[in-house]
C-alpha cells in the first residue's frame, strides 16, 4: 500500500508538472533573459551562438533555450565542433543535425558543423582549448555574434568533449579582444534531478533565489514536443535508451543558464 501511494504521488506530480509547462500556468523567473528593450519598446534582438560538441547535443540538452530564443525573434546560430564520427556515422549525423535544426527553426545557413582533424568525437580524445577558441572566434566574427551559450565545466553528462568545449569558450573569453562577448553556460545537475523530467521545474526555480552572487536564469521548454521531434531527426542515434533519456531528462523541460 505504501509503495502504491508513493508511485501514485510521483505520477501525479509528473503529470501536474507537465501540465504546468504545456499550459504556461507556471512561470519560472525567466522573463528578463535577453528581454532588454530598445528605445522604441521592442526587444533588442541578439545574435546568439550555441557552441556544442556533437550533432544531437542541441536537441538533447538545449531545446528549452533554443525554443525560448527563436520564439522571441533572436537570431540563433549553432556551431557543432565535430561530426560525431566515433562510430563511423559522421556524414549521416551531420545531415541529421541540419534536419533537427529545421525543426528548431534555426536556418540551415546558420548551422556550422566541423570535421577538424584535432577535434574528433570520442571518449579520451582531448580537444585543445586554443584551437577551439580560435575556431569560435572566427565564427563570432563571421556572424557578428554577441552572445554565446555552451556547456558548463561538467558538460551535463561528463563527456570529455563537452567539457573541452566549455574550456575553449573560457579560453576565448580570457582573450582581451573578446572580453565584451556575453556568455552563458548550461548548468549540470545531479543524477536525481537529471532524470526527474518535468518535476525539476520546481527545483530549478530555486536556483536564481539561491544564487545571490551569480546571474542565473531558468527557461521552460514552452514546446517540449519539439525536443522529441528534433531528436527523432537524429535517426542514427534515436535508439531506445535515448528515447527514454529525452522522455525522462529534465533538460527536455527546463534549462538553467548561468553567466560565465
Amino acid at each position: 500500500m505504501a509503495w502504491f501511494l508513493i508511485v501514485s504521488s510521483v505520477i501525479v506530480l509528473w503529470v501536474a508538472s507537465l501540465f504546468k509547462i504545456i499550459h504556461g500556468s507556471y512561470s519560472l523567473p525567466k522573463g528578463t533573459f535577453l528581454n532588454n528593450l530598445k528605445n522604441g519598446g521592442s526587444v533588442n534582438k541578439r545574435n546568439v551562438l550555441f557552441v556544442v560538441a556533437h550533432p544531437d547535443d542541441e536537441s538533447m540538452f538545449f531545446t528549452p533555450t533554443i525554443n525560448y530564443l527563436t520564439s522571441r525573434g533572436h537570431n540563433v546560430h549553432i556551431l557543432c565542433l565535430s561530426i560525431g564520427d566515433a562510430d563511423g556515422k559522421g556524414t549521416t549525423r551531420k545531415e541529421e543535425l541540419y534536419q533537427a535544426s529545421a525543426i528548431l527553426k534555426v536556418p540551415h545557413q546558420q548551422v556550422s558543423v566541423l570535421d577538424h582533424p584535432d577535434l574528433q568525437d570520442g571518449f579520451g580524445k582531448v580537444w585543445n582549448d586554443s584551437i577551439l577558441a580560435n575556431i569560435i572566434e572566427e565564427e563570432i566574427t563571421r556572424n557578428s555574434i554577441d552572445l554565446i551559450i555552451t556547456f558548463d565545466n561538467y558538460g551535463v553528462s561528463g563527456h570529455c568533449n563537452h567539457r573541452d568545449v566549455h574550456y575553449g569558450v573560457r579560453k576565448l573569453l580570457q582573450a582581451s579582444s573578446q572580453r565584451k562577448i556575453e556568455a552563458w553556460e548550461l548548468v549540470s545537475t545531479n543524477i536525481f534531478r537529471k532524470y526527474s523530467g518535468p518535476v525539476d521545474i520546481w527545483l530549478s526555480s530555486l536556483n536564481p533565489m539561491q544564487s545571490s552572487h551569480e546571474v542565473v536564469h531558468c527557461l521552460l521548454n514552452e514546446q517540449p514536443r519539439k525536443s522529441f521531434l528534433a531528436m527523432a531527426q537524429h535517426s542514427s542515434q534515436w535508439v531506445w535508451f535515448r528515447k527514454l533519456f529525452v522522455a525522462f531528462s529534465s533538460y527536455t523541460y527546463v534549462n538553467t543558464l548561468k553567466k560565465m
